[in-house]
């Protein structure tokens, strides 16, 4: 087929694609709880022919079996993630979630334009010279849903994954393919508790207590001097603090205070030191206003990798419908702080994530993603069920 051919033939599915992204949208559910969502995606997929299996605890997983006798037989992934965020929507749609939650960082448009790839390549099974995973993945937005599908074998035996995210506020014409270099496009992340422990006392006699609040404040100040002071500008890092919380009652002395927060690094050695540090500063100045100090780390992921070959295959087969990175000039960051988990499967199989453009900031799509009024144009749905399913189509053809 040619690309004009198979672009044709999902754009002819247009209304399906709205139709499943509108319902995904209304209904969106967060982490590992995505009971109607996966319910959904698991009946759209039977309509095809498929047969549907539990991954990853709530994800699903659907297999095209292509002709594995052809000399060139291989296995690829294709992944989009389900959950969304606990935000409370405030956009304008009439299809907004009204139960709290909001798929503010587009991840209904991931998944209904998997689903838009999977109706196409399971109508081309027979030109296929391989397999083709279909992963449906719950959990990214705390960096846990990739590490459980992993642990679930999707992986095994796979010669390349491909994924791509929605991109909004952006230059960039509704349905361009942005193309990443090869390396690390996106950070390690890390979240972090520090508990500190003082002694209580009354707010008139603070002489008799140890201050928990006072010293979480000094603590926070503190570690300020890690981006500041200890990294290179070269050794780009983000270090957090989001949450501070502490004390009972305004006319006591606080007992107990905790910070929350969160870290990124492009490097796995700055990620450790940073992390080394983090415990020492905590520690080091909780003891020296005779506190104690301890820090918790939580969920994160590594560092996201796009494998060369598989950056130079999709630039090949997308030809003049993406731009790369290093197209857009010195004003585009090519890498920016926020975290994905796809890059547990980036650590796996030689993998590669590009952006969609979804949204244009001139076209009046003016808020960034994770924003409680962003919005998306839908336009973008075919595009992305173009670019799943071709990257597929092109990886497995026999022809190719």
């Amino acid at each position: 087929m040619t690309d004009k051919e198979i672009f044709e033939e999902i754009q002819a599915t247009a209304e399906e694609l709205r139709a499943d992204r509108r319902f995904l949208h209304a209904h969106a559910e967060v982490g590992f709880a995505l009971r109607e969502t996966k319910a959904f995606i698991c009946a759209r997929l039977q309509e095809m022919g498929y047969a549907p299996k539990t991954v990853g605890r709530s994800g699903v997983l659907a297999t095209i079996n292509g002709d594995f006798t052809f000399p060139t037989a291989k296995r690829v992934l294709l992944r989009a993630d389900a959950d969304a965020l606990p935000i409370l929507e405030k956009s304008s749609e009439p299809f907004r979630c009204k139960r709290g939650n909001m798929h503010a960082c587009g991840h209904d448009l991931h998944t209904a334009t998997l689903l838009g790839a999977a109706r196409f390549l399971k109508a081309h099974e027979r030109e296929l010279a391989g397999e083709v995973r279909l992963l449906f993945q719950p959990a990214e937005e705390i960096l846990e849903g990739a590490k459980a599908c992993i642990e679930d074998g999707v992986t095994k035996g796979v010669d390349g994954a491909f994924a791509l995210h929605v991109a909004v506020d952006t230059p960039l014409k509704t349905g361009t393919l942005l193309l990443p270099p090869s390396g690390v496009s996106a950070p390690a992340a890390d979240y972090f508790t520090i508990e500190v422990k003082g002694k209580g006392c009354h707010g008139s006699a603070p002489q008799n207590g140890v201050d928990a609040l006072s010293v979480a404040s000094y603590i926070l100040l503190a570690l300020q001097e890690i981006p500041a002071r200890e990294l290179s500008p070269a050794q780009p890092a983000v270090l957090t603090v989001g949450k501070m919380l502490g004390g009972e009652a305004g006319n006591a002395i606080a007992q107990t205070a905790s910070l929350q927060g969160t870290l990124r690094a492009f490097d796995g050695e700055v990620r450790a030191r940073i992390k080394k540090r983090l415990r020492e500063i905590a520690s080091g100045v909780a003891q020296s206003f005779r506190a104690k100090a301890k820090i918790s780390f939580g969920g994160g992921c590594p560092t996201l990798v796009n494998d060369g070959g598989m950056v130079a295959f999709t630039k090949e087969i997308f030809g003049d419908r993406a731009v790369s990175v290093q197209d857009m000039g010195a004003g585009f960051a090519a890498r920016n702080g926020g975290s994905e988990d796809f890059a547990y499967i980036s650590h796996e199989v030689p993998s590669v994530m590009i952006a969609l453009a979804a949204g244009a900031r001139e076209q009046g799509y003016k808020y960034p993603l994770h924003h409680p009024k962003v919005r998306f144009d839908e336009d973008a749905l075919v595009y992305g069920a173009y670019a799943y399913a071709t990257f597929a189509y092109r990886a497995l053809q026999k022809n190719g």
